[in-house]
């Protein structure tokens, strides 16, 4: 059902991969796929102003994962977040060993971001 993720599909992807037992409403599903915004204004906060607020990213990523799973939340946000940022996404998701440094080998990790979580 899924072999490319596209507009028109990325919701019922999204849909299909969410696991939440204690779901209690529609509307919990719809707060988690905000993170996903919540995600890229960070990242656009950083590019325009260089705070970036590493704590409440790797919360939201974190959540994402606890919902998604792995595998899927990473599809989701790589489909979500804009190409320009995917190499900080990835240092994010290096980082909570989500995924290798050696996977997806065309983007690059910031090694200084990475040192940066390191220390935390």
């Amino acid at each position: 059902m899924f072999r490319k993720i596209t507009r028109d599909n990325w919701l019922f992807y999204a849909i299909k991969n969410y696991e939440c037992p204690n779901l209690d409403s529609e509307d919990e599903f719809y707060e988690d796929i905000k993170r996903f915004k919540y995600l890229k204004r960070l990242f656009r906060k950083y590019k325009a102003t260089g705070e970036l607020k590493t704590r409440l990213i790797i919360n939201h990523i974190i959540v994402l994962q606890n919902v998604f799973g792995v595998e899927a939340a990473c599809t989701l946000l790589f489909f979500r977040v804009e190409r320009e940022f995917w190499s900080l996404l990835k240092t994010f998701l290096v980082f909570l060993n989500y995924i290798k440094e050696e996977e997806i080998t065309d983007i690059k990790v910031n090694k200084q971001l990475l040192n940066n979580l390191e220390q935390l």
